[in-house]
């Protein structure tokens, strides 16, 4: 239930409302404050509050019931886009278009440090690179597992750039806090494994949660909805592709999760065209699709050499591609009201 107070409406009366709401009805209530309207959204069980009881309130505009089962994610209880602020004074949404980049495994201090310079040059803010890697075959390569977060760090400190890696599980927790890792990302695997999403709802640190192989787009937000449930509401939205009929490419890449989670969910988006096709030279259309599209971010994959890589190197760009990549974006990124 979703209910908007009038603007006279004061700081004072709003909070007691606010009481007696929760006191009567047992709800929770997420509050925004806006420029122009303060709404309150009510969320438990509300199917026995009488609407007109609320509405006849002198302090309340209108009130509607939300038949979406995911309410914190919802645009309808949140109106403004959610930016996701790093400490460092980087952010994602608020009219950004935030270059995420670096390889698919972490595999040595000369290979991330390499990447990390060149995409830094290149205008990346961030730097991806996976220590922990979920393979489908258990004899695959599973990264470096803590060596590779120590690497990733080094990488950091040479160039400045937060770090966005993997979390496979409830356990790595602790170790990716002592690591400081910027931003934890939740695999395609891990969509609704909901006792890691509960665990990380306590956290500050913001999540890339990235849609499941078969995820709905409603799945994707009730999987946001487990992590800003239990506190944290720094999450970000990644289309990777989904697993369709299609056998040419790795994924399909489902172009339109992109405005329509824009409208419905306040929570920034951003793209993965490298796992989306699963092939280097489709990264770059993809790419400027979702840019077209409205994503605030995209997560690329730069490998300094491809052929050799430990895993993923087909859909690797190599750092000179990138460059070029990276020029086309911030050539198109205005003309469709975004900046780098």
């Amino acid at each position: 239930m979703i209910i908007v107070l009038k603007s006279d409406c004061t700081e004072d009366q709003r909070k007691e409302f606010v009481a007696e709401l929760e006191d009567t009805y047992g709800v929770s209530v997420n509050t925004w404050v806006g420029a122009q309207s303060t709404v309150l959204g009510l969320i438990g069980d509300t199917a026995c509050i009488d609407i007109d009881n609320i509405g006849a309130n002198e302090i309340v505009e209108s009130v509607k019931r939300v038949q979406e089962p995911y309410k914190k994610a919802n645009r309808k209880f949140h109106p403004d886009d959610t930016v996701v602020k790093l400490p460092n004074g980087l952010q994602i949404g608020g009219g950004t278009m935030t270059l995420i980049a670096g390889p698919c495994s972490v595999e040595s201090e000369a290979q991330i440090t390499e990447v990390a310079k060149r995409v830094h040059a290149a205008g990346a803010q961030f730097l991806r690179g996976g220590a922990f890697k979920p393979r489908t075959s258990p004899y695959a390569f599973q990264g470096l597992k803590a060596e590779g977060l120590e690497l990733l760090n080094v990488a950091k400190k040479e160039t400045g750039m937060p770090i966005v890696t993997e979390l496979m599980s409830v356990r790595q927790i602790d170790l990716f806090l002592e690591a400081g890792v910027d931003v934890i990302q939740v695999g395609a695997r891990n969509m609704q494994n909901f006792d890691l999403l509960r665990e990380l709802g306590h956290l500050k640190t913001p999540i890339l949660l990235k849609r499941g192989l078969s995820g709905t787009i409603e799945e994707l937000l009730m999987s946001a909805e487990y992590i800003m449930a239990g506190g944290n509401e720094n999450v970000i939205l990644c289309e990777r592709g989904i697993r369709t009929y299609e056998t040419f490419t790795r994924n399909t890449l489902d172009i339109s999760a992109v405005p329509i989670l824009k409208k419905i969910s306040h929570l920034p988006v951003v793209v993965d065209p490298s796992h989306a096709g699963g092939i280097s030279w489709l990264v770059e259309p993809l790419a400027m699709a979702a840019v077209a599209a409205g994503a605030d971010g995209l997560i690329i994959e730069v490998h300094n050499n491809p052929k050799k890589a430990l895993s993923d190197g087909a859909q690797s760009l190599t750092p000179d591609q990138f460059d070029h990549v990276a020029g086309r974006i911030k050539e198109i990124a205005p003309l469709f009201g975004k900046k780098l």
